[in-house]
C-alpha cells in the first residue's frame, strides 16, 4: 500500500496555537486537505495503527521476541512527512520503526515476518523489530543504538550532495536521543557542508520513562541547532496537515542547497516505551485526554464526516480492508518457515 498520493494542491491557512496538556504550539501553517488527501492520510495512518495493534497482540502471545516499540499515537508524523516527500528521498530512524517502514511502502507481510523471525522478513528473520532495511524503498533502518541513526542519516545527506541527486535524508530520532553527543557532531557537519538533511525530533514527551522536562535543560528542541545556524520549528505532530505543511517547507529548504533543517514534532505515544514498559510514570487520565481530544486518526475521520466526503459505512469499509491486510500479514508471519541455521553465517562483513 502506497504511503500517500503526495498531492500538494491543498490551500494553506494560518492555524491557531493550542495547548495540549503541555504540548508546544502548533505549526504556523497547515494545508487544508482535499478529499483525496484526507482519505489517503486516513488509510495510511489506520494501516499503521492496526498493524501495531496486531504486533502488540502477537508479542503478548509470545510469537514476537526481543524488544518491540509501538508507534501507536504518532502516525501523523511519518504519514505527513511522506505525503510531502518525493520518490528518492530517504528515511532513517531509531527502534520505533514499524510505522516508518509502512509509510515507505514496505510490504506489511515482510515487516511482520521479520518481527516473528521468519525467512520472509526484510532481514531474513535475523534483525527483528529494530533492524529492518529496504534499499529499494529508500528505508535505511531501524537502529537500536540511541542516536546512532542521526550520524548515519547525515551520511545519507552527504551522499545526496555528492551525487547531486536532489534527494533529502529524513532523519528521525526522539526527544531522549536529542541529548546525545553524536547529534551535535552531525548538526555541525551538516550545516558546515550544507547537507540536505531534515532532522525530525519525534518529541513524544517521554524518553523511556523520563519526561522531557526532567531530562532536558531546554525543552524547545526545535532550537537545538541554533548555535550551528540550523533553522527549526515546532510542529503539531498530531495533525497530519500541519506535518505536511512544515515538511514541504523543510524539504524545499534542503533541496535548494540551504543545508539542514530541524522539525520538532510534538506528538504522543499511547503505549509504553516498549512492550515491557508498564508506563506507570504517567496517569491514565493524561493518556485518555490525548486519545479523546487529539488523536491524529480521529481528527481526519471527523473532517471526512463533517465535509460529507465519507459516510460511516465508507469508513467502516476502509477499516475492514485495512484489517484484512494486517490479518494476512500476521498469517504469513506465523506460517512462513524460520530461516535455516546456515543463515547465521551469511551477510557478515569482516
Amino acid at each position: 500500500m502506497a504511503a500517500t498520493s503526495r498531492k500538494t494542491t491543498g490551500t494553506r491557512a494560518k492555524s491557531t496555537s493550542r495547548s495540549r496538556g503541555g504540548a508546544a504550539k502548533a505549526s504556523p501553517a497547515i494545508i487544508e486537505f482535499d478529499k483525496e488527501q484526507e482519505l489517503a492520510a486516513y488509510r495510511h495512518m489506520l494501516l499503521i495503527r492496526r498493524f501495531e495493534e496486531k504486533a502488540g497482540q502477537l508479542y503478548g502471545m509470545g510469537l514476537i521476541g526481543g524488544f518491540c516499540h509501538l508507534y501507536i499515537g504518532q502516525e501523523a508524523v511519518v504519514v505527513g512527512m511522506r505525503m510531502a516527500s518525493k520518490d528518492g528521498d530517504q528515511m532513517i530512524t531509531g527502534y520505533r520503526d514499524h510505522g516508518h517502514m509502512l509509510a515507505m511502502d514496505m510490504d506489511p507481510k515482510g515487516v511482520m515476518a521479520e518481527l516473528t523471525g521468519r525467512r520472509g522478513g526484510y532481514s531474513k528473520g535475523k534483525g527483528g523489530s529494530m533492524h529492518m532495511f529496504s534499499k529499494e524503498k529508500q528505508f535505511y533502518g531501524g537502529h537500536g543504538i540511541v542516536g546512532a541513526q542521526v550520524s548515519l542519516g547525515t551520511g545519507l545527506g552527504f551522499a545526496n550532495r555528492y551525487r547531486e541527486n536532489g534527494a533529502v535524508a529524513m532523519t528521525f530520532f526522539g526527544d531522549g536521543a536529542s541529548n546525545q553527543g553524536q547529534v551535535y557532531e552531525s548538526f555541525n557537519m551538516a550545516q558546515l557542508w550544507k547537507l540536505p538533511v531534515i532532522y525530525v525530533i519525534e518529541n513524544n514527551k517521554y524518553g523511556m520513562g523520563t519526561s522531557v522536562e526532567r531530562a532536558s535543560a531546554t525543552t524547545d528542541l526545535s532550537q537545538r541547532g541554533a548555535s550551528f545556524g540550523i533553522p527549526g520549528e515546532q510542529v503539531d505532530g498530531m495533525d497530519v496537515r500541519a506535518v505536511m505543511a512544515a515538511s514541504e517547507k523543510a524539504l524545499e529548504h534542503c533541496r535548494t542547497g540551504k543545508g539542514p533543517y530541524i522539525l520538532e514534532m510534538i506528538t504522543y505515544r499511547y503505549r509504553g516505551h516498549s512492550m515491557s514498559d508498564p508506563a506507570k510514570y504517567r496517569s491514565k487520565d493524561e493518556v485518555q485526554k490525548m486519545r479523546t481530544e487529539h488523536d491524529p486518526i480521529e481528527q481526519v475521520r471527523k473532517r471526512l464526516l463533517d465535509n460529507e466526503w465519507a459516510s460511516e459505512d465508507d469508513l467502516k469499509a476502509i477499516d475492514k480492508k485495512v484489517r484484512e491486510i494486517v490479518a494476512e500479514s500476521a498469517e504469513f508471519a506465523q506460517n512462513d518457515p524460520e530461516p535455516d541455521a546456515s543463515e547465521l553465517y551469511t551477510d557478515i562483513l569482516l
